[in-house]
């Protein structure tokens, strides 16, 4: 076992593979926050019908992509022991299981777009949102398909191509957003539709530029037999699926928190609900460029457990943590500045302002929070630990920010802003638990050595 190399020394290790990452998932998330902002051209009654339709497909959405993550430490691991065969098998099956989950998930989301009556939403929000919801669902299999080749490549700490290729995407997102939405040049004005189809134009993109780049990049050329998808054997997908069904669950317990407390918004009105959306967005693009920094802390985790190199692995981690605590440090400081100036961008109408500023507050509040949870449970994938922390993303959000959304929010009468005081409660929990899961565990790695 090696000495642990300095806090320098992974600061720069970690921060090279986590930057392209960041701008890729910055590049991701602004396909979003660029759709509510022309959508929000529109009025406040389609932009809390992409609140509600956008919130419902997240939840299946992130779980598809927590399945997926439980490709990148498999990788990371084999890579650092520099298993060659095992990588094959790994991109293969891969690509199998994110065609499988796509394929499952869209099929899932188009029966229970049958419950959206029950859901107690506005009128004009479900009847608005349905069609829209269609288009957005179907973009969820060639997302999936981008994300298989995507953890493959990030596990062998390639990860500037995926930045290039999201950006590629967001552009055409852009302009068919123009185009479609208002009808420029010759197109049809489709409104929130054209911004659906948008959507779902970029996600092929992005899922064909990424096949296309593992086929052909140099360092892949000897995985390329993992293409021969006839040859896979099912035992192979378990522990894969050991790790990405759980990592799937926790996103889905904190994704799955937010999109009700969109639901809970949808309760007092379309004003709140388009207010939230104008928050949500927000907090969506700092959350996901500190992803950036999970995805970096389970490469190198993963790598230091595949040379079992526990000190450094300890190291590695919390050089995660402190990048994390910076960012949304400075996030949570633009957020609090500026929380009156951002919904000015979304829409003039002063009511929803006046609600996404006090939201944009609170969640200038919880940022540290959100960054040290999101990169606690890429420490401990990289570590495959993926059961405790499982249990902890369900306590905290569904066991406590929900409840307490709730309370906030209907009980004490708090409106919008209590629903948000919950999820600032679930969100600091997870945090300091997840830390401190992290550590026990690292710490007993070292130990046992």
């Amino acid at each position: 076992m090696q000495s642990p190399l300095s806090y320098k020394n992974h600061f720069g290790k970690t921060f090279h593979l986590a930057y392209p990452v960041m701008l890729s998932q910055l590049g991701h998330i602004m396909v979003g926050i660029v759709d509510s902002i022309m959508v929000g051209q529109l009025g406040p009654t389609e932009l809390a019908a992409s609140s509600f339709a956008n919130n419902f497909m997240a939840v299946f959405m992130m779980f598809g992509i927590g399945v997926t993550y439980g490709i990148t430490p498999m990788v990371a691991q084999a890579d650092g022991k520099q298993d060659q065969s095992k990588l094959v098998r790994l991109l293969r099956h891969g690509i199998i299981l994110s065609l499988i989950v796509g394929v499952f998930l869209v099929l899932l989301m188009f029966s229970l777009s049958t419950l959206f009556p029950y859901m107690r939403q506005p009128d004009e929000v479900i009847e608005i949102g349905r069609p829209y919801f269609f288009i957005i669902a179907s973009s969820l299999f060639p997302m999936l398909v981008f994300q298989g080749f995507r953890q493959f490549s990030e596990g062998m700490s390639v990860t500037k191509p995926t930045m290039f290729i999201t950006i590629l995407a967001n552009i055409v997102n852009v302009v068919l957003n123009y185009l479609l939405i208002y009808g420029k040049l010759g197109f049809p004005e489709l409104g929130l539709n054209g911004a659906g189809w948008a959507t779902l134009i970029s996600r092929v993109v992005m899922a064909i530029g990424m096949f296309w780049f593992v086929r052909n990049y140099s360092k892949f050329k000897e995985f390329k037999a993992g293409f021969l998808l006839n040859q896979f054997k099912a035992d192979f997908f378990k522990p894969m699926l050991k790790i990405g069904i759980p990592t799937g669950g926790q996103f889905v317990f904190e994704v799955g928190a937010f999109a009700m407390s969109a639901i809970m918004m949808g309760w007092l009105g379309t004003i709140p609900l388009a207010a939230h959306q104008i928050a949500i967005s927000l907090v969506s693009l700092s959350y996901m460029m500190a992803s950036g920094i999970s995805a970096a802390s389970t490469v190198r985790v993963g790598n230091q457990l595949g040379q079992e190199d526990y000190p450094n692995l300890k190291r590695a981690g919390n050089t995660s943590f402190l990048m994390v605590l910076v960012f949304m440090a400075i996030c949570s400081a633009i957020y609090i500045l500026f929380n009156g100036f951002f919904p000015t961008i979304y829409v003039d109408e002063p009511e929803v302002i006046g609600i996404a500023s006090s939201l944009i507050v609170i969640a200038g509040l919880f940022q540290l929070s959100d960054g040290v949870q999101v990169v606690g449970l890429g420490c401990l994938r990289g570590m495959s630990d993926v059961r405790m922390p499982t249990i902890i993303t369900f306590v905290s959000y569904w066991g406590l920010a929900i409840p307490a959304s709730y309370l906030f929010g209907f009980v004490l009468d708090f409106g919008a802003p209590g629903i948000w005081y919950g999820l600032l409660i679930g969100l600091t929990v997870a945090a300091i638990l997840l830390y401190i899961r992290f550590n026990k565990l690292s710490n007993k790695k070292i130990l046992s050595a």
